[in-house]
This record gives C-alpha cells, structure tokens and sequence, in this order.
C-alpha cells in the first residue's frame, strides 16, 4: 500500500457514528488520504470500524501501536486508547485523559499538525463540550485545512460551534457535502507525505510536560488527579494541564469540578444517613426505663440532627446551577 498525499483527522462525539456513515459513504475507493478518526467512545467496546466499512468502499479499522499509515484506509482510535500520529505511523497510549476522554480528539489533532503541517486536513462532527477546539488551532497554526459540520446541521452543536468561536475556519458545511469536499481537498493536494522508522518513547507526552513546566501555575486543582494545574492560552481558547498530563478546557473543567463536587455531597448525604440509622438503631436497643431515658433522648437528639443537616446538602443538589455558555465570536472564515 502507498504512501499518502493527505492526512485527513476527524473528530466526533454525540450524534457522530451516523454523521461519519454519511461521509465515508462518499468517498472514493482510490482515495489518496489516509482517514484517522476519534470517537467519545471511553473504555467501552466500538463496533466502528465495522460499520465505516460496510457504509463506504474504504477498509476501517483498529490499528496496532506502530502501524504504518497507508492511503486508503480508515483508522479508527481503539476504546480507552489515544491514537497519536508520528511521521508515516500512528502511536497508541493509554496516556492521562484530555477533556476527560480517553481516547481524546486533541492529541489526535495536535500530533497530526505536528507531523504533517500543511498535509494535514482537520475535520470536527457533532459532539458535546469542545474536545477538538485545541486540536484545530494546532492544525490551523501550522497551515493544514479546517473543515467543520455546520453546526445547525448537527445533533449536539457544541464541539463544531466551538471551533467556529475559537479557531479560523476554512469550510463550514453540512454532513452530506464533506465526503465530496474531502475528496476534492485530496485531489489538489499533490505532495507524498514522508515516512519514518518509528521511534521509541512517546514524543508528544514529553512535550506536553515540556509546556507544562513553562505555563503559569492556578489556584485549582486537577480533577482526575488532584495535583496541581497550569494554564495556558492558545488563541481565545484557554486550556488547563497538570503535571501528569490531564488536559482540560475551561468548560470541559467547569463540568468535572462539578462531578467531582456532586459526588462530595452524595459522600456526605450518604455518611449522615447512615449516622441517623445507627442513632436509630442503639436508641431502640435501650431498655424502656427511667435510668435509660437521657441516654435514649441523646441518640435521638443525634439522629434528629444528622437528619436535618441532610437538607441543605439536599438542596444543593438540587439546586439549578449556572453553567457559563460561550458567547459566539464569529470567528469563522469567508470560505
């Protein structure tokens, strides 16, 4: 199998297995690209290569770490794996989670744009949040081609929406029209793209701890992990890292703080009931005596306490909280 001309990434969340039948549908048997794509798909089991390979003439599938990038093929990011892209091969990593996905559309994008710069065509489909802003800008930076669903035409709006707010875009169109334009984007693209023995380590994490160490430290904490966070700028779009490589947006961190906060008040709900319970429980144990009645009227006055303090942490559950949506910028191109 030859080299290809192009490399063609594509990101995709909610809503995204149907959007990428309807593009590979269309695309040529002899396509002169190779087609990466990343799926919020986690740790769970993916039927996808499967799919993309009945829906269209092109072969999908799972690819081994260190495989060889060949034209006409449909590569398609294992669960719970990033699939990162080296010069002529794809890297796989159970590295830290970006945007709280593993695998993750960033890395995808932004070792793409490394390697391959102008050669490189940048694709993001529905989803949710804005996993694949960052991955864009990388793409953008470095000269490669920016193509996003229009967002009225998507599911889950967000992630192209994103793009559009954050990140010059060359091609913003419907699902239906990409396959073609794809097609045409790789026809006038005429350059073979180099190909490397792979090498060993991984690059991009050591990069990333690189950046990390040259950004400025936050007031807030990781997550996932707890350690401490740095932050950084790329265009409008800010990003927060930790040492151990957790990525994070500043929505996509807005919405894991709050996680990790409802989880703390359920722990917390949860440890009063159970102190009622067994308030509860050594209060009906006692005999029915005078001698045993202050003892009774504590543990009652214990259990009657744990119970009301369940309310507030109740009500805070329950409470409407204000998740900040991004304004429009209209930075999206003329094309």
């Amino acid at each position: 199998m030859m080299s290809p001309t192009a490399i063609i990434v594509v990101g995709a969340s909610a809503g995204g297995v149907e959007a990428l039948r309807r593009i590979v549908s269309v695309l040529p048997g002899d396509l002169n690209s190779a087609i990466l794509i990343t799926l919020h798909i986690g740790a769970h089991r993916s039927d996808l290569p499967w799919l993309l390979s009945r829906a269209g003439s092109l072969p999908a599938t799972h690819p081994l770490d260190g495989e060889k990038i060949c034209a006409g093929h449909i590569y398609v990011a294992p669960p719970d794996h990033h699939m990162l892209v080296e010069t002529g091969y794809i890297r796989l990593t159970k590295g830290p989670r970006e945007n709280w996905a593993r695998p993750a559309i960033d890395p995808l994008f932004r070792s793409a744009a490394r390697a391959y710069g102008t050669s490189v065509v940048g694709v993001i489909l529905t989803g949710g949040l804005n996993d694949g802003t960052a991955g864009m800008f990388e793409v953008k930076a470095r000269g490669g081609t920016t193509v996003v669903q229009d967002p009225s035409d998507s599911v889950t709006p967000n992630m192209p929406q994103s793009v559009i707010d954050h990140v010059i875009v060359d091609y913003v169109v419907p699902v239906k029209d990409i396959g073609s334009l794809l097609t045409s984007l790789v026809a006038d693209h005429h350059a073979t793209l180099p190909v490397n023995v792979p090498q060993t380590g991984d690059s991009q994490e050591k990069g990333m701890t690189a950046e990390f160490t040259l950004n400025h430290p936050v007031a807030v904490t990781c997550p996932d992990c707890g350690g401490a966070l740095r932050q950084s700028e790329l265009g409008t779009l800010t990003q927060f890292s930790c040492h151990i490589g957790h990525v994070y947006t500043a929505e996509v961190m807005l919405a894991a703080q709050f996680l990790t906060m409802e989880r703390a008040l359920e722990t917390a709900m949860r440890s009063l009931s159970e102190r009622a319970e067994l308030c509860r429980h050594m209060s009906s144990k006692l005999p029915d005596s005078v001698a045993s009645a202050h003892e009774r009227e504590q543990w009652e006055n214990a259990r009657t306490q744990a119970l009301d303090l369940t309310e507030p942490l109740r009500e805070l559950l329950a409470k409407a909280w204000i998740h900040p949506v991004p304004v429009h910028s209209g930075a999206r191109g003329d094309n």
